[in-house]
């Protein structure tokens, strides 16, 4: 049997072992049943083996803490001779009868991928067999996104979903205009809501796909719910062929990944594409976006926070000048903290992403050509055994990014401020504030006080006075 290699690409050369060692990624199905749970009344199911279902369901309540019931085919060895058509089919009909599903999220893993399931075709005969209307109308929506784990990352699924929702579900269909439709990537609920807060701010009224502000970080509840309340709602998305324009957000969401051109090429409306603002330079632009979309100037209350936001960056650079940082995670998330990290002062080193996209060290460079006086080194389709590697030669001061790289964080003795997603760690990672000028003060006061925190820890005298 031919020996299996994974693959590094760091600042584009090659370099072949024989293993992945902690993957700097989670899976496709994954990031699409993340996806799925951010619309009202949805049922993400995946169509596969039980283990899959009950591995992700596990790692999304680790940093969400919250319950996340995610439906599942139950394939098992038979299923992969002889297909998994009639487990999916009982299994859609028992989440519609039992949850009460507006819509159920059906995505695809490694085994019905591998064994040429043809999910399309299955739904079709559903439908033709139960005599059900499966249309959002007399009973749920059912949404196909084809996710194969082995092909791409947590947020090629999530994006995979977002367009599978968009391309199934968003008519140009009459009832509440929204004026915008916003596509944030994979964000933290916190995040979200601070979005939803700028809209209202511009007097914009807006549909954010999808929504997990409420479902992944609700208050607590009596009861148990089977289907938490939240999410976008199925009557916005209907409606998006109505809006005034589209804000993907993520310098490297285009193309085919982008969820903004599935509905610009059906309605021909105006689309803007933007890095997620994360600092000061991204944020600024996409504010100047709700500028232009609104027709009305830049609130003062935003105003006053990017103020604040320039004064502590003045106030923390003697902390933040020359830090050399490793920053990593899935790869919009990195650019838009490279950008930051620029801006104040810091020296980002490596910026490393477990995903492949080609686009990548570009954009990296595009955030940062202008700053820094030396590139930093980009490693791309890269796990944590690679990211060690490179450490060795970087010798870093600090550590951005997820809970996976701890291991690597506590072996060099450096501090890990912990940012995106997964955290598992950690108490409130649903809570931390990546985006606009309100969240890049929070980082930037997380950062200043993790160097501080290791100055003190390492000092002869443990100084209390800074």
């Amino acid at each position: 049997m031919p020996e299996a290699r994974s693959a590094s690409f760091i600042s584009g050369s090659r370099r072949e072992y024989v293993s992945t060692t902690n993957a700097c990624k989670m899976c496709m199905p994954l990031g699409a049943a993340l996806a799925f749970r951010g619309v009202e009344g949805s049922v993400p199911f995946l169509h596969g083996s039980q283990g899959c279902a009950t591995y992700m369901r596990r790692y999304l309540i680790s940093h969400f803490r919250e319950p996340m019931d995610i439906a599942s085919s139950s394939l098992g060895e038979k299923h992969a001779v002889y297909g998994g058509g009639p487990n999916l089919k009982l299994g859609l009909m028992n989440v519609a009868n039992k949850y009460g599903a507006r819509l159920i999220g059906i995505a695809t893993t490694c085994l019905t991928e591998t064994i040429g399931d043809d999910v399309p075709l299955i739904l079709k005969e559903f439908k033709r067999e139960t005599g059900a209307n499966f249309d959002g109308q007399k009973g749920p929506y059912l949404v196909f996104a084809s996710t194969p784990s082995y092909s791409g990352t947590h947020k090629d699924g999530f994006l995979a979903a977002t367009r599978a929702l968009l391309a199934q579900v968003a008519a140009k269909k009459p009832g509440s205009r929204h004026e915008v439709g916003v596509f944030p990537g994979l964000v933290s609920p916190a995040d979200i809501r601070y979005l939803k807060e700028i809209l209202s701010d511009f007097g914009l009224s807006g549909t954010i796909v999808p929504d997990i502000s409420d479902p992944l970080d609700a208050p607590a509840a009596e009861e148990y719910q089977r289907i938490p309340p939240g999410g976008t709602p199925i009557a916005e998305i209907e409606s998006l062929g109505r809006a005034r324009a589209f804000v993907d957000l993520g310098r490297l969401v285009k193309g085919r990944r982008s969820p903004a051109e599935v509905l610009k090429e059906r309605f021909g409306l105006k689309t803007y594409h933007l890095g997620l603002p994360i600092g000061l330079r991204e944020t600024d632009r996409f504010f100047e976006a709700l500028s232009e979309i609104s027709g009305s100037p830049i609130p003062e209350k935003h105003l006053l926070e990017r103020g604040r936001l320039i004064d502590a960056m003045v106030d923390a650079h003697k902390y933040l000048f020359g830090q050399k940082v490793v920053v990593y995670g899935e790869e919009d998330l990195v650019v838009g903290l490279t950008s930051f990290l620029a801006e104040i002062g810091a020296r980002p080193v490596l910026c490393a992403t477990g995903d492949r996209q080609k686009d990548f060290p570009d954009a990296i460079s595009q955030v940062t050509n202008d700053i820094l006086p030396e590139p930093p080194r980009v490693a791309v389709g890269v796990d944590f055994y690679g990211i060690a590697g490179l450490c060795e030669e970087l010798s870093p001061d600090i550590f951005l990014g997820h809970s996976k790289g701890y291991h690597l964080a506590r072996k060099m003795g450096l501090p890990l401020v912990r940012v995106g997603f997964p955290i598992h760690d950690r108490f409130g990672a649903q809570r931390i504030m990546h985006l606009g000028y309100r969240g890049a003060l929070a980082l930037l006061d997380r950062l200043v006080n993790a160097i501080i925190e290791r100055r003190q820890e390492t000092s002869s005298v443990g100084y209390t006075y800074i």
